[in-house]
């Protein structure tokens, strides 16, 4: 059994102070494991695995909420572009930077992708307006502007 104590980072979870209890600033996680690798091996395993998991739950959340299907080439045609476009989104999420390197695919499709923007033409150019005070602002330009020079 390996136990790991970790700071709590969410405030929302600490207790107010009428009712502080005995664990309010440390998170634990356990885990049973029979690896005969050494402690720090073990462990450093099994968050890989959680970071494994976390990827398939933002893949049921999004595109793979639609399986199963009746038919087994649909399924792997589905899955197949589930992971296209999930791989698609986590790169404009790291590319535009800041909170949107480790955002899930919804907020990234949310806040970048579905841009609130508008086309005009003039002097047969192209020009995007987007919104004034428009709070991604800065991340789309990010990844506007590292599309367009590559």
């Amino acid at each position: 059994m390996i136990v790991r104590r970790v700071p709590e980072r969410n405030a929302t979870k600490l207790a107010a102070p009428e009712q502080l209890g005995l664990f309010t600033v440390w998170r634990y996680h356990c885990l049973f494991t029979d690896n005969p690798a050494p402690l720090v091996t073990a462990e450093k395993t099994h968050r890989a695995h959680a970071i494994v998991e976390a990827v398939i739950a933002d893949l049921k959340a999004s595109a793979l909420a639609a399986l199963p299907c009746t038919s087994h080439a649909a399924n792997g045609a589905w899955l197949v572009a589930a992971a296209i476009a999930f791989t698609i989104t986590r790169a404009v999420g790291i590319t535009a930077g800041g909170r949107f390197t480790k955002a899930e695919t919804a907020t990234v499709r949310a806040k970048l992708i579905r841009t609130p923007a508008r086309v005009a033409h003039s002097a047969r150019r192209q020009v995007l307006h987007l919104p004034k005070r428009w709070p991604w602002a800065d991340p789309w330009l990010n990844l506007w502007t590292t599309v367009m020079t590559t």
